[in-house]
């Protein structure tokens, strides 16, 4: 399984450098591809076929870090790609075959940080899986 990571805008410093820092811890453990759209590209075109679509979306389905680890092994054992969709500085409203929206919590961040939460998430859930300890 893939995990895409699609996202609208530039990223730029001083989240550049947290992105690549959980890129390197992710990497063994997942298959993850960052990919990077100007304001202008249609999302819709960069989506994979047959991917489960996550957009991050404020008013979205949130889950605690146990919820969101049983809901990645849930997706990994589907063996289909997972695309979560983060909009830019002005968001997005919808993505076509969106399968779920996703919160990442109740206050509205900035779509830079909002990567590198994701991020965050995705390494913690897939260290809670694995059984390995996550707080140093």
């Amino acid at each position: 399984m893939r995990t895409i990571v699609l996202s609208v805008g530039r990223l730029r410093p001083p989240f550049a450098d947290d992105i690549q820092h959980y890129q390197k811890l992710l990497a063994r453990h997942a298959r993850l591809e960052l990919l990077e759209l100007s304001e202008e590209e249609k999302v819709e075109g960069r989506i994979p076929e047959r991917a489960f679509v996550v957009l991050l979306d404020s008013s979205g389905r949130t889950f605690d870090s146990v919820g969101f680890s049983k809901f990645l092994e849930e997706r990994r054992q589907s063996r289909q790609d997972l695309c979560f969709v983060v909009g830019g500085p002005r968001g997005l409203v919808t993505v076509p075959n969106c399968d779920l929206r996703l919160s990442l919590g109740p206050m509205t961040l900035p779509h830079q940080l909002a990567r590198v939460v994701l991020l965050e998430q995705l390494y913690r859930a897939h260290k809670i899986l694995a059984g390995e300890p996550y707080h140093y």
